[in-house]
């Protein structure tokens, strides 16, 4: 997929592994320094050397979106200025968030509706998502599925619905430093995104 790519299904924001990945990052290891991180010391304490693999290479893809200053607040931040900038992070790394945030949960603001239809929400917002990249149309049901379960864990984890069960939306109320911190770095369109509010 040119426009797409479904990499999000790999993991939703995982601040507590974010946090170790961003504090290795600010050391700037080399290759080797990195595969021993992650292979010998288990930095993401996952029991499967294919899993932690994955995700890692999901938490840096989405951390390189961001600065070292970015890099900082995730790993020594409060906990609500971490995940509200992995959450940056996210949206920044993958479209399909993004546009799920700006189509979907945006529409269901401005309409006053309190909960996301997961099912019909999902499959209208991919069908959009398929005239913009035809390739979406050729995700597997399994891997559309899992997509969507991922989407809402990470819209949960940033407080914007108040539980995946639930789905009942919590608009964001977005941190000064990170509203300062995407500001800075001339963010506009990710802010834009995040704070609907505004």
């Amino acid at each position: 997929m040119d426009l797409y790519n479904a990499e999000i299904s790999a993991g939703s924001l995982m601040l507590p592994e974010s946090r170790r990945v961003a504090r290795l990052l600010l050391e700037h290891p080399t290759k080797e320094q990195w595969f021993e991180a992650l292979k010998l010391d288990n930095v993401l304490q996952k029991k499967s050397p294919a899993t932690a693999r994955r995700q890692a290479r999901l938490i840096r893809n989405r951390l390189e979106t961001l600065d070292e200053a970015g890099w900082a607040l995730v790993a020594d931040g409060p906990q609500e200025v971490a995940t509200q900038v992995l959450f940056a992070a996210a949206i920044k790394h993958s479209r399909i968030l993004a546009d799920f945030l700006r189509d979907v949960y945006a529409g269901h603001l401005r309409r006053l509706e309190q909960n996301i239809a997961p099912a019909k929400d999902w499959e209208i917002f991919l069908a959009d998502c398929a005239q913009r990249d035809p390739e979406v149309a050729n995700l597997s049901d399994s891997t559309k599925a899992k997509m969507l379960q991922v989407v809402l864990r990470v819209l949960a984890e940033g407080r914007l619905i108040d539980s995946t069960k639930t789905l009942r939306l919590t608009p964001p109320h977005l941190h000064p430093d990170v509203v300062r911190y995407l500001k800075s770095r001339g963010d506009a369109t990710v802010l834009s995104i995040m704070d609907m509010t505004r």
